[in-house]
């Protein structure tokens, strides 16, 4: 039971946060109608993305028993069959659609095009330099058009960008990991690890870390964004994101430790503090400050 449960991957459904992400820019996370929707979305989208993450499994068992870390992968391991992969795999994308179409109908149509967007990024785009990363990106402001249906809170253009441009500098950390493996194994992970280099990824990740805290400070400052929540002190907590990127950076460039975002955030207490310290802080300036 264990291995099925780590072939769901449940420690990844932390990226589906983002779905909430909608509810609690709006204002409006203390609605426990909007908030019930929100989380039943990220339910169901949880199932997709395990859906997703069996057949990218099924589809790189033989890379994966190559990498130091997916190997211990339960299908690379050999801990789990095919067979019983396949039929979890179909169930958990049957159940994720099914009751969404149910349920929460208005959110059916960018479900079935992130299990799409992903099945196709598994079978072809993953192998395509700057696409592998843009699709993972695109995946992540998906997730916030997610909450935006299911809440009918409108987005905000600072929010789409911001998600977009986070999620491509943790990718393009991701695929910095697979180029020093490469350079340090000869072990190729992916086909794409052809089309970077670490100069190249260093170099674009340091744009992206700068273009990044650049629309965080002109979201803060935005006539749109200061009017709608009735202060203009939002610019105060830019000190954690400019901070927690360069923690990120640290991690990457200097401890050579980023192939995995997701166990990145469940250990680093860096990374916690700051995030913990900028929703402190933003949640004051908005509820508690005149």
């Amino acid at each position: 039971m264990n291995a099925y449960i780590r072939l769901l991957r449940p420690h990844q459904y932390l990226k589906n946060l983002f779905i909430f992400f909608p509810l609690f820019f709006g204002l409006q996370i203390s609605d426990s109608l909007l908030l019930g929707r929100v989380a039943l979305a990220a339910a169901l989208f949880s199932l997709l993305a395990s859906a997703v993450y069996i057949f990218n499994d099924l589809r790189d068992i033989e890379s994966d028993r190559l990498h130091p870390v997916k190997r211990r992968r339960p299908l690379a391991a050999g801990e789990v069959t095919l067979k019983s992969s396949l039929f979890l795999m179909f169930c958990c994308a049957a159940a994720g659609l099914g009751i969404c179409f149910w349920l929460l109908p208005e959110a059916l149509p960018v479900m079935t095009a992130y299990l799409i967007m992903n099945l196709l990024y598994s079978l072809k785009l993953k192998h395509i330099p700057i696409v592998d990363v843009s699709i993972i990106a695109l995946g992540f402001v998906l997730r916030l058009l997610i909450g935006s249906q299911v809440t009918g809170i409108d987005l905000s253009k600072w929010i789409i960008l911001m998600t977009f441009l986070g999620a491509l500098f943790v990718a393009l950390a991701k695929r910095r990991d697979d180029v020093m493996l490469f350079v340090n194994s000869g072990n190729k992970m992916r086909k794409a690890v052809d089309g970077y280099n670490a100069e190249f990824l260093n170099a674009s990740m340091v744009i992206m870390a700068a273009i990044l805290i650049v629309a965080y400070l002109m979201y803060t400052v935005s006539p749109e964004v200061t009017q709608r929540v009735q202060t203009d002190n939002l610019y105060m907590t830019a000190v954690f994101v400019i901070v927690g990127i360069m923690r990120y950076l640290q991690i990457t460039l200097v401890e050579n430790d980023s192939g995995s975002p997701t166990r990145i955030l469940l250990h680093d207490f860096f990374l916690q503090a700051t995030i913990v310290g900028w929703l402190i802080s933003f949640v004051w300036i908005l509820y508690y400050t005149p």
